[in-house]
């Protein structure tokens, strides 16, 4: 395909997407496919002689929409509403032809700044507490991962990175498989599967709170647990609270949480994935009073804020403690503004994919 192609094509595929999304509610919301149905409608192997790029477009329908559910139909009312608009998938079409890959500051300069500003902007619109926001002199700051899933898993490592390391700076000769051992997290019985899988993943103990008549996670209930833990000779130090669970979109109360993990030196972190996007609008905004003794809170712009799927916005306090737990410096990857106090390289930090330019859906951590 030469440019000439690609221009007419291009606008094809324009009006194709533009008729599907005009069209969209006549279409069958779930498929009435069975599993397997497509290996039926395509060869066994890949064909040894090019295809005319009508009869692959012509695929679309015959083979691929048949197994479509259309999230974006006003008929879907499974999962959370998807927020993609015309605007983010224009710029999903130049964040593609563009190709950065943005695992350092050198790589592309513009990716690592532009989402540093960009969660800057969007934090203040959720009126987050000056420590969560970069700036140019900020210890915090804001990053974009893929899902919520993400956010959770990289705080609690990072949580357990910072634990290990003080225990093991107080008690030189502790193991660090002893201390292990011994560590524990809590969320709600109300939390997301994805949380009781980031402990799975960490290696450490996931303990659910029992939510009360309104499915909240309040502070009696989580003292309750963590003496009883501490009893026992367990290490409490990181716990994930919901504010709007996938359930019931219930809320825990952040505000008596927050005060005890804050006492007894754990990690708080919240998981606002489907709420989180209506803390923009004043009416709303006191649902997350208690954010302020947060260490990190993450929420999904991909379900309300017309972003289109993968975009889940995380922001720490003290971006050090995310940075530190994950950092690696080989030499292929060093540059000169490396130590410049204004840059940080997101390939420091775990689980990024290669999320791309002009929508604001870079890698990395907001310097």
């Amino acid at each position: 395909m030469d440019t000439a192609e690609f221009r007419r094509r291009g606008k094809e595929m324009v009006d194709y997407i533009a008729d599907y999304l005009e069209n969209i509610e006549g279409r069958q919301v779930y498929p009435d496919v069975v599993p397997g149905y497509l290996r039926n409608l395509i060869p066994d192997a890949a064909p040894e002689h090019p295809e005319a790029y009508e009869e692959i477009v012509k695929d679309i329908e015959r083979v691929i929409m048949p197994g479509v559910t259309h999230w974006q139909s006003p008929y879907f009312y499974a999962y959370f509403p998807t927020g993609s608009s015309f605007p983010a998938m224009l710029a999903d079409m130049l964040s593609g032809a563009i190709g950065c890959i943005g695992f350092s500051w050198a790589a592309s300069p513009a990716c690592t700044e532009l989402e540093t500003v960009m969660l800057d902007w969007l934090g203040k619109m959720l009126n987050l507490p000056e420590e969560f926001l970069a700036g140019t002199e900020g210890q915090g700051g804001g990053v974009i991962q893929s899902t919520a899933s993400e956010a959770t898993l990289v705080a609690l490592l990072a949580a357990r990175a910072k634990i290990l390391k003080r225990l093991q700076a107080e008690n030189p000769g502790l193991a660090e498989p002893e201390i292990l051992s011994k560590l524990v997290a809590y969320s709600s019985d109300q939390a997301h599967c994805s949380v009781e899988r980031a402990g799975l993943i960490g290696g450490v103990k996931m303990k659910k709170i029992p939510s009360d008549t309104k499915f909240s996670v309040g502070g009696e209930a989580l003292r309750k647990v963590i003496e009883e833990d501490k009893a026992a000779g367990l290490i409490p130090f990181y716990c994930c609270a919901t504010l709007g669970t996938t359930p019931s979109c219930a809320f825990d109360n952040i505000m008596e949480i927050g005060p005890i993990c804050n006492s007894e030196n754990m990690w708080m972190h919240i998981d606002a994935a489907y709420a989180g996007s209506s803390f923009i609008c004043p009416e709303f905004r006191h649902l997350l009073n208690g954010v302020e003794f947060a260490d990190s809170f993450n929420f999904n712009p991909h379900k309300w804020l017309l972003i289109n799927f993968d975009c889940s916005a995380m922001w720490v306090k003290k971006r050090s403690e995310i940075i530190g737990a994950f950092k690696m410096d080989p030499l292929y990857l060093q540059h000169d503004h490396q130590e410049s106090g204004l840059v940080t390289d997101y390939r420091s930090l775990p689980l990024k994919t290669h999320l791309s330019l002009c929508q604001d859906r870079q890698e990395g951590m907001a310097p």
